[in-house]
């Protein structure tokens, strides 16, 4: 089953191979993210205060600037 929302979403013709090899690529674990919980106002947070554990993405696509 899959289910997906999509916002925004075009794809252009110079992006079709890219677009194959993304669609190709084996999922990875989804990273952690943890956020201080002694920031209780969300104006406080800063960068200091987020925290991403696992995140290990694939290389870049590079693909064409489309025109």
């Amino acid at each position: 089953e899959f289910i997906h929302t999509f916002g925004d979403l075009h794809l252009y013709d110079n992006h079709v191979d890219q677009a194959k090899k993304q669609l190709a690529r084996e999922p990875r674990a989804l990273p952690v993210l943890h956020l201080n919980s002694e920031v209780t106002e969300i104006d406080q947070f800063g960068y200091e205060d987020v925290q991403v554990d696992g995140y290990d993405p694939h290389p870049a696509i590079p693909a064409p600037v489309a025109v």
